[in-house]
């Protein structure tokens, strides 16, 4: 895509006086069958399909959008079924269910993530549609358990620093922060830790591995968290059927249980909340990663137009690429 500006630009002509004539007269879009509720809702009924995909993306100033795609579409035309203004399950299901009970019931299978709302909406709109927790959500969680004991070793670690550096003014004396083998000292191999313990160690470079098994020799309880969630995302990659997918989730509870790590226990509780749906993804290993990926677009579209100043126009010139 590429804005009025550039083009004007390019030919040395006004491009906001461009872009209104574009708009205006050229587009099309005042005959728009859905502007006179483009701001709040647009649908493509026919846009249906069996695999679908559902997420919410910012359109501006943090303003979220409710977006179901069909994923057979592959993200070209034919791609968007509704882009929906809000999060709120009532007001989306209300669009939604303009559609034909025929075409809301072609869908089979439908990845979203594991917030209520999302999950309401399917249920209510979608009610023979097999729902898919996103595989990426669920070790998102794993992956912030970690990263919350990594950030609150941290602060432990500057508030330390900061009692030694008093005490070193009160001495009159000058405070040499102690490094380690590899230069960091301990606030700066917290801090330097962080991309990490998001990577499998197959992955690390030699830095990271020499920062890694000093930050695991200092911190034992670190170490064994981050093996969970890798071993969480064994389970995603190696596992083929939902029923052994069951028997790997139960040992995985028991050893966070063993661990005693209280951010883990959260995780296991919303993944046992969520299990069938989480299950679900070992059938056909469905993610929502199309959905993600529309969503991008999306964020692209609206940095080449430089933000969204008028949101039906900017909904119609996605919807002309996109549905």
């Amino acid at each position: 895509a590429i804005s009025c500006n550039t083009i004007g630009e390019m030919y040395g002509i006004d491009g906001d006086l461009f872009e209104r004539h574009y708009r205006n007269h050229l587009s099309g879009y005042r005959k728009w069958d859905q502007l006179s509720h483009a701001e709040d809702w647009v649908l493509f009924p026919k846009n249906m399909g069996s695999y679908l995909g559902i997420d919410e993306v910012a359109l501006s100033h943090g303003e979220l959008y409710t977006v179901l795609i069909n994923k057979e579409a592959h993200g070209k035309k034919g791609s968007i079924i509704a882009i929906i203004k809000g999060t709120d399950a009532q007001t989306v299901c209300s669009v939604l269910l303009k559609m034909s009970r025929k075409r809301r019931f072609q869908a089979r299978e439908i990845t979203l993530d594991m917030a209520s709302h999302m999950e309401l909406i399917v249920r209510t709109c979608f009610p023979t549609a097999k729902r898919v927790v996103d595989r990426f959500h669920v070790q998102k969680l794993a992956y912030d358990a970690v990263q919350e004991m990594r950030i609150k070793a941290r602060w432990e670690a500057l508030d330390r620093e900061a009692i030694e550096i008093h005490y070193a003014k009160t001495k009159g004396e000058r405070y040499q922060a102690p490094v380690f083998e590899n230069g960091d000292s301990l606030k700066q191999l917290l801090a330097r830790s962080r991309y990490l313990l998001f990577k499998k160690e197959s992955l690390w470079t030699q830095s990271q591995r020499q920062r890694a098994k000093i930050l695991f020799r200092e911190y034992p309880d670190i170490k064994k968290a981050y093996h969970l969630t890798m071993q969480l995302g064994l389970i995603y990659h190696q596992t083929k059927h939902a029923d052994l997918a069951l028997t790997k989730f139960a040992r995985w509870y028991d050893q966070i249980d063993r661990s005693g790590f209280l951010s883990f226990g959260t995780i296991v509780r919303t993944i046992q909340s969520h299990y069938l749906e989480i299950v679900n993804f070992f059938h056909n290993r469905a993610t929502n990663a199309a959905s993600e990926s529309f969503n991008a677009k999306i964020k692209a579209f609206r940095r080449v137009f430089r933000g969204v100043k008028d949101k039906a126009f900017f909904l119609f010139r996605v919807c002309k690429l996109y549905a």
